[in-house]
């Protein structure tokens, strides 16, 4: 773990010595809140997605705590949120200091290139010189100051038109994060450190992230870009041209309320689905594009109940993690995570490294080390028509 991530008191201290906190005035926050979280079934689910849960404990839903982050660098009215239909009662319940024309509806998931790059096409019309930044809804960050400080070196970087992205080191070999390889140092006036992307690979199996931790310059990709929206909207033309013409046709409606509802229903689900790392960031990286700044905070995307388990706990070895306001719980000998949304009375005895979620039409039983398993029977459920449940 990086030195400036296990500091105590580090966002204080470094208050002290940099005043600078007024917003970037051309900076646009992006946060898109899609996906189920499949691996937190049957906590996370279609109508009340991981983002709309409080999993830290700070009171909050991580959608709320996104939020909080950003707006230091943005102030409240150049943040937007790109989610479906469905959810955007819930996301402008928790966040009602955002305007109806930050609020991007999607009629149907269609990946993270499809949802940033209508961001960025929005934007972009509106204003033709923006930088965009995109953050996960989802992902847990402790060391907020330094995270700006990341974010503000990134967007000097992004002016001389890289797209950037933001790299954790690695405090383990896991196969669920995509890893940056840096290359040549990057001298950008105004970024305290930056580099060129030499390579990009998504998920490695176990072998080769050990080999990728070990070579120490591999950094864990976060799944945050920022960019000039027309840099963004260049990489998607030369190598997605039939998304980009899409996202055009969009932007070129969306302000038109009359206009928008024909056009997105006709246009959206046309487009071709396709996660942002590889529509952009990969080719980026081969062309000498794509740049990263290290991020020295401490950073999880809480994607199954193992990271979930490990972030709760704290480092606390043979100790049991429990979620839930209700939750009644007796344990003995028991080490793991319970999560509760029933009044139902739960023993555990004797089990090791458990993984139990109770809510009222579905029961998880499973363990740490099969988390990431959990995503199967999300499939499962979904070809044998079991719908209601997800």
């Amino acid at each position: 773990m990086s030195p400036w991530a296990c500091s105590g008191g580090l966002d204080g201290a470094i208050a002290t010595l940099d005043p600078m906190r007024e917003p970037i005035p051309d900076f646009y926050a992006v946060i898109p809140a899609g996906g189920i979280g499949s691996r937190l079934w049957p906590l996370s689910r279609a109508d009340a997605p991981k983002f709309l849960h409080d999993l830290t404990g700070s009171g909050q839903s991580l959608l709320r705590d996104t939020w909080d982050r950003l707006e230091p660098l943005t102030g409240p009215d150049r943040i937007a949120v790109v989610t479906g239909r469905a959810h955007r009662a819930a996301v402008e319940a928790q966040l009602p200091g955002i305007g109806d024309k930050n609020v991007f509806l999607e009629s149907e998931p269609r990946e993270s290139a499809a949802a940033i790059g209508l961001a960025a096409a929005i934007l972009h019309r509106r204003d033709p010189d923006v930088i965009i930044g995109s953050f996960s809804a989802d992902h847990v960050i402790r060391g907020t100051r330094v995270f700006e400080f990341a974010v503000r070196d990134a967007v000097e970087v992004a002016r001389q038109g890289y797209i950037v992205t933001i790299g954790i080191t690695p405090t383990e070999p896991a196969v669920g994060f995509g890893y940056i390889k840096q290359g040549g140092e990057l001298v950008v006036e105004g970024a305290r450190e930056a580099a060129l992307v030499e390579r990009f690979v998504e998920k490695p199996d176990l072998a080769t992230a050990r080999a990728y931790v070990a070579d120490r310059s591999y950094l864990w990709n976060a799944g945050m870009f920022i960019t000039r929206a027309d840099v963004l909207l260049a990489e998607i033309e030369l190598h997605q041209p039939a998304l980009h013409a899409g996202l055009m046709e969009l932007a070129e409606a969306w302000d038109d309320r009359e206009r928008r509802g024909p056009v997105v229903d006709r246009v959206w689900p046309a487009l071709p689905k396709i996660a942002i790392d590889y529509a952009v960031a990969e080719p980026a990286a081969e062309r000498g594009r794509l740049a990263v700044v290290p991020g020295h905070f401490d950073w999880d995307d809480v994607g199954d109940f193992a990271s979930l388990t490990k972030l709760i706990l704290n480092g606390r070895k043979n100790d049991l993690a429990v979620l839930g306001p209700s939750a009644r719980v007796l344990s003995d000998a028991a080490s793991g995570i319970l999560v509760s949304q029933t009044s139902r009375v739960i023993s555990l005895v004797g089990v090791q490294d458990i993984v139990v979620v109770d809510t009222p039409d579905a029961l998880l039983v499973t363990t740490i080390e099969h988390a990431q398993r959990v995503k199967g029977v999300v499939e499962s459920l979904k070809l044998t028509g079991r719908g209601d449940v997800l």
